[in-house]
């Protein structure tokens, strides 16, 4: 069992960044392959960015366009997405997500064994 708790969602300005934090307890975190994911209201959860545990491939939504960066430090059991340049678009519950695939890079909510319990992320105009 994984448990995963977000942090670091709030209410910024368009233009602005933040940096969201997700720690890991349980099993060992350094095999999971990790996602990040977001739901916006009245729309389906879709795929952000993904790092694996092996060799730390990333791969991101085209809509990220470069303003975010996915990141882990095993040593802390967390993954981080950094947001940058973010729009009022980007309003959402974001959430992280872990793969026990070392290899994954999966944009699909399927691919994942564990969820948190999501943050707000709130981008004003």
């Amino acid at each position: 069992q994984v448990q995963l708790v977000e942090s670091g969602g709030g209410l910024v300005q368009a233009g602005g960044s933040l940096r969201l934090s997700c720690v890991a307890s349980g099993r060992v975190f350094s095999r999971y392959s990790m996602g990040w994911f977001r739901q916006a209201p009245g729309k389906e959860r879709e795929f952000v960015a993904v790092i694996s545990s092996s060799f730390r491939r990333t791969t991101y939504a085209d809509f990220v366009k470069a303003r975010f960066t996915i990141s882990r430090d095993d040593a802390k059991n967390t993954v981080y997405l950094q947001m940058n340049s973010l729009t009022p678009e980007d309003t959402a519950v974001y959430y992280c997500a872990a793969d026990n695939n070392p290899l994954g890079t999966g944009r699909s909510s399927n691919e994942y064994d564990y969820w948190g319990q999501g943050t707000q992320v709130t981008v004003s105009s």
